[in-house]
């Protein structure tokens, strides 16, 4: 399956510009909606180790997405690579996650949302759903512990939590007791002898989000 070629773009932020990559289904245009339905917005990890756009399980959730036919959105969060701004503990990040999904909801007027992050973005994720209100919610090594999820509305859509069961930075117990304390029960995969990076997992993290996503809600 050919999937499509990401094209740089800025995004407006609320505190400047977004440096973004967006990738549309062949034939789609903007101001119109998905051929599938559906745009993604996917979430970078910790901005102060090294997280971007162009991390390795980002970029594997993003060709999920795009496998399953929607567009999608990978963006940087403020102060990282060319989007303005600087580091705001997860607060601001959150914002940036939701200017990031007006974008999209301009640009694919009438799609679905369907949003995801990774770790400290997976956090952010959550925090934003509260307010966006994806229709699927995909978290790889949510970083629970990282952000401060106090007062965080529990997702009410379709969730599933992926998590390596030898995360050396997220402790994974932490991270199911946290999610047994949500209101919706998440879907939860669990990968055996697995780090933080899922490295050597691409492959299967990936089929396991295609699965979740084209599953019936």
């Amino acid at each position: 399956m050919k999937l499509p070629r990401p094209q740089h773009t800025l995004l407006p932020g609320p505190a400047g510009q977004l440096e973004a990559l967006l990738s549309e289904p062949p034939g789609d245009q903007p101001g119109h909606s998905c051929p599938a339905g559906y745009f993604a917005v996917v979430c970078h990890p910790h901005p102060l180790y090294g997280g971007t756009l162009d991390n390795k399980v980002v970029y594997t959730l993003a060709r999920a997405f795009e496998e399953c036919g929607a567009a999608t959105i990978r963006f940087n969060f403020r102060g990282v690579g060319s989007s303005t701004g600087s580091y705001d503990g997860g607060r601001g990040e959150s914002e940036d996650a939701l200017a990031a999904i007006a974008y999209g909801r301009a640009r694919w007027n009438g799609a679905g949302l369907w949003l995801a992050g990774f770790s400290f973005g997976a956090a952010v994720a959550v925090r934003a759903a509260a307010r966006a209100e994806p229709d699927k919610l995909v978290l790889v090594a949510p970083g629970v512990t990282k952000v401060a999820m106090e007062e965080v509305p529990s997702p009410r859509c379709p969730w599933l939590i992926v998590q390596g069961e030898a995360d050396e930075v997220i402790e994974p117990v932490e991270v199911l007791q946290w999610a047994q304390r949500q209101s919706v029960p998440a879907q939860i995969r669990r990968f055996p002898d697995t780090g933080h990076f899922f490295h050597g997992r691409l492959r299967e993290l990936r089929e396991a989000v295609v699965q979740f996503m084209r599953a019936a809600d």
